[in-house]
C-alpha cells in the first residue's frame, strides 16, 4: 500500500497485513512528521520498488491497541537501493566517472591519434629524405660514369687525329713528347686522369706509354699485381676487357698512398685504327661527395623536423590535458551540486537553493530542478488545504 507524507511528499510502501487495527500512526523518516494511515481491505502485500520506502508496521513492545500503533523509524527499510541475499544492501559501484571519461575521450584518444599521425608524418619525411638522397646518388653516379666515358671518347678521338698527323712519332716517345702527352694525359675530375696503353703483341704483355706516373712507362702492367694485392683482379678485368676493340668499363678498388681503399671507375676506349687504348679513371666519391654532404644535411633537417614536431605535439597535449582537466572539474562540480540539491529535495528539503547559473544545458537542468521544487511545494500546499 502506497502512502505519502503530507509534510514533505516522501513516498512509502506499507504492508496492510502489518496493521492490526483499522489504522496506524506513521512517522516520516525525512521530516519526522507523524500522520495516520488507514488500513485498506483486500489489498495484497506490496512489492517494494526503486522509488519508495518500505515501512514495517509491527507494533512496538508495550504499546496499546494496534490502531494506535506508531511505526518505528528504526524498523524502516529503504528499498531504493539494490537488496542482496539475507537483506544485505549492495551499493552499486561506479566504474568510470565523468572526469575519467572526458579524460579518455578528449586526451587519451587524441594522444593516440596525434602520436600515430606524428609517427606517420615523421616516417614519411624520413622515407622521402632517403628516397631523394638515394635517387640523387643514383643520378649523380650515372652522370659521373657518363662524364668519364665522354672524356675517354674525347681523348681517344684527339689521340687518333694527332697520330694520323704525326705518323713518325714512336710509342717510346709518347710520355716525353710534351704536346702529345697533353693530349693523351688529361685531367678527370679532381684527381683522376687519362692514360694511353697498348694492346699486347706476340709476347702477350700489356704496356703503358703515356701516364702521370713515369715509373710504369713501358713495364709489364701485370707487375702491379703485387702492390695492388687482392684488388688487382678488379683492375685487370677492366684493363684487359678491350679485346676485340670493344670499350670496357667498371669499378675497382684502389689503394692510396695513405693506405685507404677507395673505389674507382674506369672506362677504356680503343683508339680507332691503332693498337692503343685510352683509359679514363677517377675516384667516384669526387662526384658524390657533395651528395654525401647533402644527405647529412637532409638527416639533420629530418631530425630538426622530428624534434620540432614532438615539441609541438607535447605542448598541444599539455594544453589539451589542462583544458580537459579544468573544464571536466568544473562540469563535474556543477553536476555534483545539482545531484546534491536533487537528493536534498528528495528527502524533503524543499527550501534548498539551486545555485547554478550556467547558460548551457546545465543551466537548463538547474532551472528544471528549480521548477520541480516549486511544483512539489505547490502540490504539498494543495494537499494540506484539501485535508
Amino acid at each position: 500500500m502506497l502512502v505519502i507524507c503530507e509534510e514533505c511528499g516522501r513516498k512509502y510502501q506499507v504492508d496492510p497485513s502489518k496493521i492490526k487495527g483499522g489504522h496506524a500512526k506513521v512517522k516520516c523518516k525525512a521530516c519526522n512528521h507523524v500522520f495516520i494511515v488507514k488500513k485498506e481491505e483486500n489489498i495484497p502485500p506490496p512489492i517494494p520498488d526503486e522509488e519508495t520506502t518500505q515501512l514495517r508496521t509491527d507494533p512496538p513492545p508495550g504499546t496499546g491497541e494496534a490502531g494506535d500503533d506508531e511505526i518505528s523509524q528504526d524498523e524502516n527499510r529503504e528499498v531504493n537501493k539494490p537488496q542482496g541475499p539475507a537483506g544485505i544492501t549492495d551499493t552499486p559501484q561506479r566504474r568510470l566517472g565523468m572526469r575519467a571519461k572526458m579524460f579518455i575521450l578528449f586526451f587519451v584518444i587524441p594522444l593516440l591519434l596525434m602520436s600515430a599521425a606524428g609517427l606517420f608524418h615523421l616516417r614519411g619525411v624520413k622515407q622521402l629524405s632517403v628516397l631523394i638522397t638515394n635517387e640523387s646518388a643514383h643520378i649523380v653516379k650515372n652522370l659521373a660514369e657518363q662524364i668519364i666515358a665522354e672524356k675517354a671518347d674525347s681523348v681517344a678521338a684527339q689521340v687518333q687525329l694527332y697520330l694520323l698527323a704525326h705518323p713518325n712519332l714512336k710509342k717510346e716517345e709518347f710520355n716525353n713528347h710534351e704536346e702529345f702527352k697533353k693530349i693523351a694525359v688529361q685531367r678527370v675530375g679532381e684527381t683522376g686522369y687519362t692514360a694511353l696503353y697498348e694492346l699486347p703483341g706476340k709476347d702477350g704483355v700489356w704496356r703503358t706509354w703515356a701516364h702521370v706516373n713515369s715509373k710504369i712507362i713501358g713495364i709489364d702492367m701485370s707487375n702491379l699485381k703485387k702492390p695492388l694485392g687482392k684488388y688487382f683482379a678488379g683492375f685487370w678485368r677492366i684493363f684487359t676487357g678491350v679485346k676485340g676493340n670493344k670499350p670496357s668499363k667498371g669499378y675497382y678498388n684502389w689503394k692510396d698512398k695513405d693506405g685507404r681503399i677507395r673505389p674507382k671507375f674506369m672506362v677504356c676506349k680503343p683508339v680507332e685504327g691503332t693498337r692503343y687504348v685510352v683509359a679514363a679513371t677517377t675516384y667516384l666519391d669526387e662526384f658524390t661527395r657533395p651528395l654525401k654532404e647533402l644527405e647529412e644535411r637532409a638527416q639533420q633537417v629530418t631530425t630538426n623536423i622530428r624534434n620540432t614536431s614532438m615539441a609541438i605535439m607535447a605542448a598541444a597535449l599539455f594544453l589539451i590535458a589542462a583544458v580537459v582537466s579544468l573544464y571536466g572539474h568544473r562540469l563535474a562540480s556543477r553536476i555534483k551540486t545539482l545531484t546534491d540539491i536533487a537528493e536534498r529535495i528528495s528527502v524533503g528539503e524543499l527550501d534548498a537553493e539551486v545555485d547554478v547559473r550556467s547558460k548551457d544545458e546545465l543551466g537548463d537542468l538547474a532551472e528544471a530542478i528549480s521548477r520541480m521544487q516549486e511544483s512539489i511545494k505547490l502540490s504539498i500546499e494543495r494537499l494540506r488545504r484539501r485535508r
